[in-house]
């Protein structure tokens, strides 16, 4: 397996395909509709960092960076994600992305890695918290998808402990 930089032009349309399923019908992701290849290539373009774990051509999983908030405060924080075609989960993908994703962004200057998963979601919390984040908080009933009011947890890593900006 490799990870390397996503290629916007190459890449979306099987970012798009792994992510589709978390849209519509499962509840992981609060989209409704899945994103076009092409909004995922324009997804890509904007993130902080976005990588893709490949094993003989084929996307197995991506892991991206982007904004937490937009006020200026917020800026050393990051939200991050990491999804994984179905076939390649319980691989070590999802390791492997965070691996090279979180210390690309500790190099970067970012200081806090945050992360919301719809609950439940057992390996997510269990891929999160392996790799260091904390338990942070709940949003409870924070949105309706598939038919149920759901909950999303929140996580952090510090991605640089004891720095100043």
């Amino acid at each position: 397996m490799q990870i390397r930089p996503a290629d916007p032009d190459h890449d979306a349309a099987a970012c798009a395909a792994i992510y589709a399923p978390h849209v519509d019908p499962g509840p992981a992701s609060f989209e409704a509709v899945p994103p076009a290849p092409g909004e995922i290539g324009r997804r890509i373009r904007t993130a902080h960092v976005w990588l893709v774990a490949v094993d003989d051509g084929a996307v197995l999983g991506y892991a991206y960076a982007s904004e937490h908030r937009a006020r200026e405060a917020y800026r050393f924080a990051v939200d991050v994600a990491v999804y994984v075609a179905p076939g390649a989960q319980g691989r070590g993908v999802g390791r492997g992305l965070y691996g090279a994703l979180l210390p690309a962004l500790a190099e970067r200057g970012f200081r806090s890695a945050c992360a919301g998963i719809t609950l439940p979601n057992e390996a997510s919390v269990r891929l999160h918290e392996a790799m260091g984040f904390e338990p942070v908080g709940v949003y409870r009933h924070i949105g309706f998808k598939a038919g149920a009011w759901r909950d999303v947890g929140w996580w952090q890593l510090d991605l640089a402990p004891d720095s100043s900006p």
